[in-house]
This record gives structure tokens, C-alpha cells and sequence, in this order.
């Protein structure tokens, strides 16, 4: 049985973290893939929890080897998926969840046409800049930078199959759930999961 794979994208600011965090919290039969990026560690991140944080040559030489499953330059910084792990829990019948960006998404769908995309939208620009704001880490150039950046992100909504308004966080959480649940209730699905069942009752 192959286990199911979710792409959950949104700009940054619109609370695709905290979504997925709480997501994971509440569901065990989900992992979460962990990127490497090159990008430096933010207050309290830890290696291999957040990310696998590495340097440019070795990013690269790992691009060379074709050993990511999607790969993007971010704001600067490069992120990539392993492939092979993905490939190995979902042969094992587990759930994955990608927490990458719309370029990331286009490039697994390649690999994966039957993922499952999940794009998490503010409920408004105002709101975006107050949250990026309330970070406390970026500058206002940055802000400004990121604000451009997720408008740019968010003309890509039409990609993905299911579309999450983050105005109200459990709500939102909600939502998401729903759509985790809806996947593993189709009827393939189901019919892997119960074959002894409908051999039974068809």
C-alpha cells in the first residue's frame, strides 16, 4: 500500500508553519519531509528538526546527484527535498506531508501527478505584513521584500487542488484536516487499506 503525498504551500507570513505543526501534532500517521536549505538557523531552530542545514557546495554537489526531489532558490537561499526518503516512506504505506513552495510543488508533481496540493492564503495583505511584522527578525526592507515576493506566490493559488483562507486558526486547522481525511477515504485508498473487507461484503 503507498501512502499518500501532501504539498501544503502559502507565502510567507500566512501561517503554513504553525498550520502544519499543529497538523502533525494531531495526526501520527503523517510525516513531515525535513528540507535542507542553506539558509542560516533562526533563534531556537534546530538541525534535522527544522531543517538539514548545509552549505552552498554541499547543496549543490547534492543537486549534481540528483539526489532532490525538488530544489529552488528562496529569498537567496536554496531548499531541497530528498527524494529517496520521500520515495521510501511512502512505499511503506505512510503519509507525507511537503512543507515547500509553489516552484517546489511544480517540480514533485513531475514525480508525483497525484499529490495532493494544499495552498494556505491570509486573510488579507494587511494581515500578512502585521504577521511578517510581528516577527521581530526582519528589517523593514526585508518586510517590504517578502510582502512583494508572497503576492508574486500567491498568483499560483490555481495550481493547487484545495485553497485554505487563514483568518481563523482552528478554522483554518480545521480545514486542513479535512482534506487529509478526504484523501484517505477515497475509494483506491479504502480499498487498499480494507481488501479483506470488500472481498467479504462484494
Amino acid at each position: 500500500m503507498t501512502g499518500h503525498l501532501y504539498i501544503v504551500a502559502a507565502p510567507s507570513g500566512a501561517g503554513k508553519t504553525t498550520l502544519v505543526r499543529l497538523l502533525l501534532k494531531n495526526d501520527s500517521g503523517i510525516r513531515l519531509s525535513i528540507s535542507s536549505t542553506t539558509r542560516a538557523p533562526r533563534p531556537g531552530e534546530k538541525d534535522g528538526r527544522e531543517y538539514h542545514f548545509v552549505d552552498v557546495p554541499s547543496f549543490l554537489e547534492k543537486v549534481n546527484r540528483g539526489e532532490f526531489l525538488e530544489w529552488a532558490e528562496v529569498h537567496g537561499n536554496y531548499y531541497g527535498t530528498s527524494r529517496s526518503w520521500i520515495e521510501t516512506e511512502m512505499s511503506a504505506g505512510r503519509d507525507v506531508l511537503l512543507e515547500i513552495d509553489w516552484q517546489g510543488a511544480q517540480q514533485v508533481r513531475k514525480s508525483f501527478p497525484g499529490a495532493i496540493g494544499v495552498f494556505i492564503l491570509p486573510p488579507s495583505l494587511k494581515a500578512l505584513q502585521q504577521r511578517l511584522s510581528g516577527r521581530g527578525t526582519d528589517s523593514a526592507e526585508t518586510i517590504a521584500r517578502r510582502v512583494a515576493a508572497a503576492r508574486e506566490e500567491m498568483r499560483h493559488v490555481d495550481e493547487f487542488d484545495y485553497v485554505i483562507i487563514n483568518d481563523d486558526l482552528q478554522q483554518a486547522l480545521g480545514n486542513l484536516t479535512s482534506v487529509v481525511n478526504a484523501a484517505r477515504l477515497e475509494y483506491a485508498n479504502q480499498l487498499q487499506r480494507h481488501s479483506a473487507l470488500f472481498a467479504t461484503l462484494l
